[in-house]
């Protein structure tokens, strides 16, 4: 009986084999067709998502358009640009202003223009955007969504963080909402929106390609989100969106050699909103200081300090009388974490302190000799002679030279034809200054003092504070393809 209905089995299955293959092959363009359908159809309700969040947020970013003095001695000579480049010249003027005559011949002050992006964010008129573009400035403008322009007040800005504020006279406006950054997460979709070039409402896509970005040298305090949603020059200042339609970051900055290779750098709106709040309350930023000099532990350090691991931040030196040394803080000591969330990096721990305010409490984790000890600390307020130190420099040695000036970046690097060099880039040069007097010029690249390499704004600034006292100093730069020495006269203190 069992054998029988064995055998029909068989026989059946062999009979049947041909028929089950001839439908597999009748149904698998129906199966190809349906996954096709179906893949189209999700990416048509990706770009619906897209419209949808485009559509909300539009309404709430704004055109900002600066106006200010600048001393100028330039020329207009076109010789450093590419005519068949029409925007040459715009991008030069993003980054360095107007052009200086290759002579240093000086011409009078003239009013340099900015134009960027901003959006939204309170219904009674305050908008976030960046410091370059409004900072310093006589007069700003702001254009609506719908094509009105209107006289903004300047709040405050920060140049440390390039975060600044303004306000205009109006209510019941369009806004975004500010997202918590921190739940942020790489390869999440982001949508930049801005005016790149003067498109008003320009609209991006991408995913976000990193986070914790930081030592580019566009700011003293950098934690930047990374993305890949192309952001152009004019889209500075505008939103980073999530999904959800909230701002997650203001798009303040490109890598690459002057346009969008898929590099964009966003402040994150955490620090945009901590930012905010004390600009509005205050009109300026005051920052928590520890008072510690600090190392990043690198890879096989950790067993030298006896833990395990290399995540955590060293403190290399503990300044007298500091709110660090109240606390009980050691040099080599190594820091785990602060106010209960992880430390991995110098950046993150010098953040996270910075965004304290004077007074506060905090408790710093750290080990020492194997063992964890919990300290607290109460934070003092950065010192008048520390303040604006970092990367970014501060700005009295570079009045007192009459010169405005920034770290050598990749992007600068490239602009300039300075690639596998380091220095300090003169990025406006007063007429009649120390300065222009010594042959210094927009553009011109400063790579060492006194024969000792400078390789940020914060080392030419110790560098010439120590060659004071001989009211001059000797200076190694390089432009308009030559290396050459020059002598900076140091004004009398």
């Amino acid at each position: 009986m069992i054998a029988h209905a064995l055998d029909r089995f068989r026989k059946h299955a062999v009979v049947g084999a041909p028929f089950l293959v001839v439908l597999l092959i009748l149904l698998a363009p129906l199966s190809a067709s349906a996954a096709d359908e179906q893949s189209i159809a999700t990416l048509k309700q990706m770009g619906k998502a897209f419209a949808s969040i485009s559509e909300k947020a539009s309404p709430a970013v704004v055109g900002v358009q600066a106006t200010k003095t600048v001393g100028s001695g330039y020329s207009r000579d076109r010789s450093y640009s590419d005519p068949s480049n029409p925007f040459e010249e715009e991008l030069f003027r993003y980054f360095f202003g107007p052009r200086r005559s290759p002579r240093g011949r000086s011409e009078p002050e003239s009013r340099q223009v900015s134009q960027g992006s901003g959006f939204i964010i309170s219904p009674d008129g305050y908008i976030l955007t960046n410091n370059h573009l409004v900072g310093g400035a006589e007069t700003v403008t702001i254009q609506l969504a719908d094509g009105r322009k209107v006289t903004a007040e300047i709040v405050g800005a920060d140049p440390q963080t390039d975060v600044a504020v303004v306000k205009i006279d109006r209510s019941d406006l369009p806004y975004i909402e500010l997202a918590n950054s921190d739940t942020l997460e790489v390869g999440e979709w982001v949508i930049a929106i801005g005016n790149p070039f003067g498109l008003s409402h320009t609209v991006t896509a991408g995913i976000v390609s990193a986070k914790g970005r930081s030592r580019i040298g566009v700011a003293d305090y950098e934690d930047f989100i990374q993305t890949d949603a192309a952001i152009n020059f004019g889209n500075s200042g505008g939103p980073l969106l999530n999904l959800d339609g909230k701002a997650v970051g203001i798009n303040t900055a490109i890598i690459g050699p002057g346009g969008n290779v898929g590099i964009g750098l966003a402040i994150p709106s955490n620090m945009a909103r901590d930012i905010y709040t004390q600009l509005k309350e205050s009109g300026e930023v005051v920052r928590g200081f520890l008072g510690v000099g600090l190392a990043d532990l690198v890879p096989g350090m950790g067993e030298y300090f006896k833990i395990e691991g290399d995540k955590g931040v060293v403190i290399t030196e503990v300044v007298t009388d500091s709110a660090a040394e109240k606390a009980g803080i050691k040099p080599d000591d190594v820091v785990v974490e602060f106010e209960g969330e992880a430390i991995t990096n110098t950046n993150d721990f010098r953040n996270r302190v910075a965004m304290r305010k004077p007074g506060s409490r905090v408790e710093i984790v750290v080990m020492r000799e194997g063992k964890r000890r919990s300290l607290t600390a109460v934070l003092d307020a950065v010192p008048e002679s520390r303040r604006t130190a970092g990367s970014g420099g501060s700005r009295a040695v570079q009045e007192t030279l009459g010169m405005t000036l920034q770290t050598l970046t990749e992007e600068l690097a490239a602009r300039l034809g300075y690639e596998d060099l380091a220095g300090v880039v003169a990025m406006e040069v007063k007429p009649g200054s120390p300065a222009a007097d010594a042959g210094i010029q927009a553009g011109t690249l400063i790579m060492e003092v006194n024969r000792k390499p400078v390789r940020n704004v914060r080392e030419f600034e110790q560098a010439i504070e120590k060659a004071a006292a001989d009211e001059k100093a000797m200076l190694r730069v390089r432009d308009e393809g030559w290396t050459r020495l020059l002598i900076l006269r140091l004004p009398k203190k």
